[in-house]
């Protein structure tokens, strides 16, 4: 089969490959959508994961079921399903201790485009298929439900990771596609006032969207001293870290009030360490507490995300400005993402 892979640190390119392999428990699926990723950024031109050689690339797709194996019961070839970037083994001690996203070791829990094929091929491998896919709901076009498998469970997750409560003022630092969806989770939850970092218009404007009472612009001036003339100097309860580089932990510490906490889901592709100043911590008494994490996989947790779309509680649909038309048209949309032009928030491509 063809698929779109990473040769190497700063190259990619077409590839054949043989068709994966399906096992008992697990499934062979065909793309119908799918949406590069920041990650594949960070992987191909950062060598973020260190050196990958002809591995397919992306792990952010609906598809069609192709193929499923002798114990699979849910699925059948022809259903249309949602993947989650994140595919764990659930029978794993780390599952079992509520970490399934670490089945394996740290990270393992993503497979796709990390040290197995991606998702940017004529078929992908899907292992323990009734726990790691879900019904595509037939009302959610397939360009809203590739949101489903990265950008909204990984946005939510910050909100979750920082734990917001009814009234908690709340800073979202970077608001492309991750960070939008955080907004949208922080005000799920109750968030009363929700600060947005970012600079571009399109991403300012579906902040506001979703909730944001104010957008902080980096390029305006320092973003705690924004953020401190917003709160009158008190900082705020809550802080999603969802963009940036190492420098926006510290600024997060800087910003949280002293008992707050900051969810991180963040992919930092540079930088060899991340420092936070002694004061702003409290010189490590401030209860300001760091919480970072992978977001959640599996079937479960996508089937409710699917609900609140469904139901009408969150549109991630208003992430997609880019659409494309056919499998060749893979790179063009990665090449997006890596340039990040103004008016783009996420590119999906169509294999129609």
């Amino acid at each position: 089969m063809k698929g779109f892979a990473m040769l190497g640190i700063g190259k990619t390119g077409w590839i054949e490959k043989d068709k994966p392999v399906c096992g008992p428990l697990d499934a062979l699926v065909k793309p119908i959508a799918v949406s590069p990723c920041t990650s594949d950024i960070h992987t191909v031109w950062e060598g973020a994961l260190g050196e990958r050689h002809d591995m397919i690339l992306g792990h952010e797709s609906v598809g069609e079921v192709a193929e499923v194996g002798s114990l699979v019961k849910d699925f059948k070839p022809g259903d249309r399903v949602v993947v989650t970037a994140i595919t764990p083994d659930w029978g794993s001690l780390e599952a079992q201790g509520g970490y399934a996203m670490h089945s394996g070791g740290m990270l393992s829990g993503w497979k796709f485009s990390n040290f197995k094929d991606g998702v940017f091929g004529e078929y992908y491998h899907v292992n323990e298929a009734d726990a790691n896919m879900a019904l595509l709901p037939s009302n959610l076009a397939p360009e809203t439900a590739v949101m489903l498998c990265d950008m909204m469970p990984t946005g939510l997750h910050g909100a979750e990771l920082a734990e917001i409560k009814f009234g908690d003022t709340v800073c979202v630092i970077g608001i492309g596609p991750v960070g939008l969806m955080s907004v949208a989770g922080a005000v799920l939850r109750g968030a009363s006032s929700v600060y947005a970092v970012g600079s571009r218009p399109v991403c300012a404007k579906v902040a506001k969207e979703y909730g944001a009472t104010d957008i902080i612009n980096y390029k305006e001036g320092d973003i705690v001293e924004q953020i401190f003339e917003k709160t009158d100097g008190k900082g705020v309860d809550r802080v999603i870290i969802a963009g940036g580089g190492v420098e926006t932990v510290e600024q997060a510490v800087r910003m949280l009030k002293p008992g707050g906490r900051i969810g991180n889901v963040n992919y930092f592709g540079e930088g060899g360490a991340i420092s936070v100043s002694l004061a702003p911590w409290g010189n490590g008494m401030a209860h300001k507490l760091i919480a970072g994490g992978l977001m959640p996989g599996g079937r479960l947790r996508a089937e409710k995300l699917a609900s609140l779309i469904t139901n009408g509680r969150i549109d991630p649909s208003k992430l997609v400005t880019h659409v494309f038309h056919g499998f060749d048209k893979i790179p063009e949309a990665l090449e997006l993402m890596h340039n990040k032009p103004s008016d783009l928030i996420k590119p999906v491509v169509l294999m129609d």
